[in-house]
Protein backbone atom coordinates (compact mmCIF):
# COMPACT_ATOMS: atom_id res chain seq x y z
CA UNK A 1 0.00 0.00 0.00
CA UNK A 2 2.78 2.44 0.92
CA UNK A 3 4.62 1.67 -2.33
CA UNK A 4 1.37 2.29 -4.22
CA UNK A 5 0.86 5.65 -2.48
CA UNK A 6 4.49 6.63 -3.12
CA UNK A 7 4.09 5.85 -6.81
CA UNK A 8 0.84 7.81 -6.95
CA UNK A 9 2.50 10.71 -5.17
CA UNK A 10 5.38 10.73 -7.72
CA UNK A 11 2.92 10.68 -10.62
CA UNK A 12 0.96 13.55 -9.10
CA UNK A 13 4.09 15.64 -8.70
CA UNK A 14 5.01 15.11 -12.34
CA UNK A 15 1.61 16.32 -13.50
CA UNK A 16 1.60 19.20 -11.05
CA UNK A 17 4.93 20.57 -12.18
CA UNK A 18 3.75 20.42 -15.81
CA UNK A 19 0.64 22.44 -14.95
CA UNK A 20 2.64 24.94 -12.92
CA UNK A 21 5.21 25.41 -15.68
CA UNK A 22 2.43 26.34 -18.07
CA UNK A 23 0.63 28.63 -15.61
CA UNK A 24 -2.53 26.55 -15.83
CA UNK A 25 -4.89 24.74 -13.52
CA UNK A 26 -5.45 21.00 -13.96
CA UNK A 27 -8.37 21.87 -16.26
CA UNK A 28 -6.11 23.94 -18.50
CA UNK A 29 -7.70 27.24 -17.45
CA UNK A 30 -5.55 30.28 -16.55
CA UNK A 31 -5.72 31.39 -12.91
CA UNK A 32 -7.07 34.91 -12.41
CA UNK A 33 -7.17 35.89 -8.71
CA UNK A 34 -4.32 33.77 -7.36
CA UNK A 35 -4.79 34.34 -3.61
CA UNK A 36 -7.01 32.05 -1.54
CA UNK A 37 -7.55 32.64 2.18
CA UNK A 38 -8.09 29.38 4.04
CA UNK A 39 -9.34 29.76 7.62
CA UNK A 40 -9.01 26.55 9.56
CA UNK A 41 -8.73 24.84 12.91
CA UNK A 42 -5.28 24.48 14.43
CA UNK A 43 -5.44 20.67 14.40
CA UNK A 44 -5.20 20.45 10.61
CA UNK A 45 -2.07 22.59 10.84
CA UNK A 46 -0.54 21.06 13.98
CA UNK A 47 -1.02 17.53 12.65
CA UNK A 48 1.03 18.35 9.55
CA UNK A 49 -1.78 17.51 7.12
CA UNK A 50 -1.85 20.94 5.50
CA UNK A 51 1.93 20.94 5.20
CA UNK A 52 1.45 18.01 2.83
CA UNK A 53 -1.66 19.05 0.92
CA UNK A 54 -1.39 22.82 0.47
CA UNK A 55 1.92 22.75 -1.49
CA UNK A 56 0.47 20.10 -3.81
CA UNK A 57 -2.62 22.21 -4.42
CA UNK A 58 -0.53 25.31 -5.10
CA UNK A 59 1.65 23.51 -7.63
CA UNK A 60 -1.37 21.98 -9.33
CA UNK A 61 -3.41 25.16 -9.69
CA UNK A 62 -0.99 28.11 -9.42
CA UNK A 63 -3.12 29.49 -6.59
CA UNK A 64 -1.37 30.75 -3.47
CA UNK A 65 -3.01 29.71 -0.21
CA UNK A 66 -2.79 31.95 2.83
CA UNK A 67 -3.60 29.65 5.72
CA UNK A 68 -4.91 31.15 8.95
CA UNK A 69 -5.05 28.42 11.61
CA UNK A 70 -6.86 30.15 14.44
CA UNK A 71 -9.50 27.66 15.54
CA UNK A 72 -12.99 26.95 14.28
CA UNK A 73 -14.67 29.83 16.13
CA UNK A 74 -12.38 32.42 14.62
CA UNK A 75 -12.50 30.73 11.22
CA UNK A 76 -16.31 30.96 11.19
CA UNK A 77 -16.10 34.59 12.34
CA UNK A 78 -13.77 35.35 9.43
CA UNK A 79 -16.26 33.74 7.07
CA UNK A 80 -19.12 35.81 8.49
CA UNK A 81 -17.07 38.99 7.89
CA UNK A 82 -16.09 37.91 4.39
CA UNK A 83 -12.41 37.76 5.39
CA UNK A 84 -11.87 34.19 4.14
CA UNK A 85 -12.71 32.30 0.98
CA UNK A 86 -12.94 28.74 2.26
CA UNK A 87 -13.08 27.15 5.73
CA UNK A 88 -11.83 23.81 7.04
CA UNK A 89 -13.42 23.41 10.47
CA UNK A 90 -14.89 20.93 12.97
CA UNK A 91 -17.94 22.17 14.84
CA UNK A 92 -20.96 20.64 13.03
CA UNK A 93 -23.79 22.57 14.70
CA UNK A 94 -22.06 25.93 14.29
CA UNK A 95 -21.27 25.05 10.67
CA UNK A 96 -24.92 24.28 9.94
CA UNK A 97 -25.95 27.59 11.49
CA UNK A 98 -23.29 29.34 9.39
CA UNK A 99 -24.79 27.96 6.17
CA UNK A 100 -28.41 28.47 7.29
CA UNK A 101 -27.66 32.14 7.97
CA UNK A 102 -26.41 32.58 4.42
CA UNK A 103 -22.72 32.96 5.24
CA UNK A 104 -21.74 29.77 3.41
CA UNK A 105 -23.01 28.16 0.21
CA UNK A 106 -21.82 24.61 0.83
CA UNK A 107 -20.92 22.38 3.78
CA UNK A 108 -19.16 19.15 2.92
CA UNK A 109 -18.13 16.78 5.76
CA UNK A 110 -15.34 14.64 4.37
CA UNK A 111 -13.07 13.28 7.10
CA UNK A 112 -13.05 12.61 10.82
CA UNK A 113 -11.02 11.41 13.77
CA UNK A 114 -11.90 11.64 17.44
CA UNK A 115 -11.27 13.60 20.57
CA UNK A 116 -9.65 12.02 23.61
CA UNK A 117 -9.24 13.09 27.22
CA UNK A 118 -5.61 13.01 28.29
CA UNK A 119 -3.80 13.59 31.53
CA UNK A 120 -0.90 12.51 33.75
CA UNK A 121 -0.26 8.78 33.96
CA UNK A 122 -0.87 8.89 37.74
CA UNK A 123 -4.49 9.93 36.95
CA UNK A 124 -5.27 11.49 40.37
CA UNK A 125 -8.93 12.00 39.43
CA UNK A 126 -9.28 8.31 38.45
CA UNK A 127 -10.66 9.53 35.15
CA UNK A 128 -9.74 6.29 33.36
CA UNK A 129 -12.41 4.50 35.42
CA UNK A 130 -15.16 6.68 33.93
CA UNK A 131 -17.67 5.19 31.48
CA UNK A 132 -18.23 8.44 29.55
CA UNK A 133 -16.63 11.82 28.91
CA UNK A 134 -19.22 13.54 31.10
CA UNK A 135 -18.46 11.20 34.01
CA UNK A 136 -14.73 11.80 33.51
CA UNK A 137 -15.25 15.55 33.83
CA UNK A 138 -17.33 15.06 36.99
CA UNK A 139 -14.44 13.09 38.48
CA UNK A 140 -12.03 15.92 37.66
CA UNK A 141 -14.33 18.50 39.24
CA UNK A 142 -14.90 16.37 42.35
CA UNK A 143 -11.17 15.91 42.88
CA UNK A 144 -10.41 19.55 41.93
CA UNK A 145 -7.56 18.31 39.77
CA UNK A 146 -6.17 20.81 37.28
CA UNK A 147 -7.93 20.88 33.90
CA UNK A 148 -6.56 23.04 31.09
CA UNK A 149 -9.05 24.35 28.54
CA UNK A 150 -8.13 26.00 25.26
CA UNK A 151 -10.61 28.77 26.08
CA UNK A 152 -10.48 30.06 22.51
CA UNK A 153 -13.92 29.22 21.08
CA UNK A 154 -12.32 26.63 18.82
CA UNK A 155 -14.14 23.48 17.77
CA UNK A 156 -12.38 21.67 20.60
CA UNK A 157 -13.41 24.31 23.12
CA UNK A 158 -17.00 24.28 21.85
CA UNK A 159 -17.21 20.52 22.39
CA UNK A 160 -15.57 20.81 25.80
CA UNK A 161 -18.22 23.31 26.93
CA UNK A 162 -20.94 20.94 25.70
CA UNK A 163 -19.39 18.10 27.72
CA UNK A 164 -19.27 20.20 30.90
CA UNK A 165 -22.94 21.02 30.35
CA UNK A 166 -23.73 17.31 29.99
CA UNK A 167 -21.81 16.72 33.21
CA UNK A 168 -23.95 19.35 34.97
CA UNK A 169 -20.93 21.43 35.92
CA UNK A 170 -19.96 25.05 35.32
CA UNK A 171 -16.17 25.00 35.82
CA UNK A 172 -14.97 28.26 37.31
CA UNK A 173 -12.69 27.40 40.21
CA UNK A 174 -8.90 27.47 40.43
CA UNK A 175 -8.58 23.91 39.15
CA UNK A 176 -10.03 25.06 35.81
CA UNK A 177 -7.59 27.15 33.74
CA UNK A 178 -7.55 28.39 30.15
CA UNK A 179 -4.54 28.52 27.86
CA UNK A 180 -5.96 30.77 25.14
CA UNK A 181 -3.71 28.82 22.77
CA UNK A 182 -4.06 26.34 19.93
CA UNK A 183 -4.15 22.60 20.49
CA UNK A 184 -0.43 21.97 20.23
CA UNK A 185 0.54 24.63 22.74
CA UNK A 186 -2.30 23.64 25.06
CA UNK A 187 -1.00 20.06 25.15
CA UNK A 188 2.52 21.26 25.93
CA UNK A 189 1.29 23.50 28.76
CA UNK A 190 -0.94 20.75 30.13
CA UNK A 191 2.04 18.42 30.17
CA UNK A 192 4.16 20.96 32.03
CA UNK A 193 1.39 21.46 34.60
CA UNK A 194 0.42 17.75 34.85
CA UNK A 195 -3.10 18.78 33.90
CA UNK A 196 -5.98 17.07 32.14
CA UNK A 197 -7.19 18.38 28.79
CA UNK A 198 -9.35 17.54 25.78
CA UNK A 199 -7.56 17.10 22.47
CA UNK A 200 -8.07 15.75 19.00
CA UNK A 201 -6.20 12.48 18.56
CA UNK A 202 -4.15 13.67 15.56
CA UNK A 203 -2.46 16.53 17.42
CA UNK A 204 -1.87 14.31 20.44
CA UNK A 205 -0.14 11.65 18.33
CA UNK A 206 1.94 14.32 16.61
CA UNK A 207 3.23 15.58 19.98
CA UNK A 208 3.16 12.35 21.97
CA UNK A 209 6.94 12.02 22.19
CA UNK A 210 7.33 15.58 23.45
CA UNK A 211 4.76 15.50 26.24
CA UNK A 212 4.06 13.46 29.36
CA UNK A 213 0.35 12.89 28.95
CA UNK A 214 -1.51 9.66 28.27
CA UNK A 215 -4.93 8.91 26.82
CA UNK A 216 -7.24 8.15 29.74
CA UNK A 217 -10.65 8.16 28.08
CA UNK A 218 -11.59 7.46 24.48
CA UNK A 219 -14.36 5.88 22.45
CA UNK A 220 -17.33 7.88 23.75
CA UNK A 221 -19.60 8.63 20.75
CA UNK A 222 -19.75 12.22 21.99
CA UNK A 223 -16.04 12.51 21.12
CA UNK A 224 -16.45 12.04 17.36
CA UNK A 225 -14.59 14.82 15.52
CA UNK A 226 -15.90 15.56 12.01
CA UNK A 227 -14.13 17.98 9.66
CA UNK A 228 -16.00 19.87 6.95
CA UNK A 229 -15.19 22.17 4.06
CA UNK A 230 -17.30 25.33 3.78
CA UNK A 231 -17.23 27.79 0.91
CA UNK A 232 -17.96 31.35 1.96
CA UNK A 233 -20.91 32.95 0.19
CA UNK A 234 -19.44 35.26 -2.49
CA UNK A 235 -22.27 37.73 -1.78
CA UNK A 236 -20.58 38.47 1.56
CA UNK A 237 -17.89 40.53 -0.11
CA UNK A 238 -16.51 41.40 -3.51
CA UNK A 239 -13.16 40.14 -2.15
CA UNK A 240 -14.35 36.52 -1.96
CA UNK A 241 -12.42 34.32 -4.36
CA UNK A 242 -15.22 31.88 -5.09
CA UNK A 243 -13.39 30.26 -8.03
CA UNK A 244 -10.34 29.67 -5.86
CA UNK A 245 -12.49 28.29 -3.03
CA UNK A 246 -14.16 25.88 -5.43
CA UNK A 247 -10.79 24.80 -6.80
CA UNK A 248 -9.53 24.10 -3.28
CA UNK A 249 -12.64 22.08 -2.38
CA UNK A 250 -12.39 20.12 -5.63
CA UNK A 251 -8.76 19.33 -4.85
CA UNK A 252 -9.48 18.23 -1.28
CA UNK A 253 -12.27 15.90 -2.41
CA UNK A 254 -10.38 14.47 -5.39
CA UNK A 255 -9.68 10.71 -5.17
CA UNK A 256 -5.90 11.27 -5.27
CA UNK A 257 -6.05 13.69 -2.32
CA UNK A 258 -8.36 11.43 -0.34
CA UNK A 259 -5.85 8.60 -0.85
CA UNK A 260 -3.18 10.78 0.74
CA UNK A 261 -5.45 11.68 3.66
CA UNK A 262 -6.41 8.02 4.15
CA UNK A 263 -2.79 6.98 4.75
CA UNK A 264 -1.50 10.18 6.40
CA UNK A 265 0.33 9.27 9.62
CA UNK A 266 0.03 5.51 9.10
CA UNK A 267 3.73 4.83 8.62
CA UNK A 268 4.91 7.16 11.39
CA UNK A 269 2.27 6.47 14.05
CA UNK A 270 0.98 3.03 13.12
CA UNK A 271 -2.48 4.47 12.50
CA UNK A 272 -3.90 7.15 10.20
CA UNK A 273 -4.52 10.53 11.77
CA UNK A 274 -7.75 11.03 9.83
CA UNK A 275 -10.45 8.76 8.40
CA UNK A 276 -12.70 9.42 5.42
CA UNK A 277 -16.43 9.95 5.75
CA UNK A 278 -18.46 7.11 4.26
CA UNK A 279 -20.62 8.26 1.38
Amino acid sequence: MLHHVAGLFTLMLGLLYFWAANGLTSTGQPVMNKIIILATTTSTQDSGLLDLLVPLFQIKTSYVVKTIAAGTGQALAMGRRGDADVLLVHAPEEEKQFVAAGHGIKRQPFMYNDFVLVGPTSDPAKMAQAKSAAEALRRIAASKTLFLSRGDNSGTHILEKQLWMQAGIQPAERWYQQSGQGMGQTLIIASEKSAYTLTDRATYLKLKRRIELTILLEGDPELLNTYSLLQVNPLKSSKINSAGAQAFVDFMLAPETLDLIRTFGLEQYGQPLFYLQKK
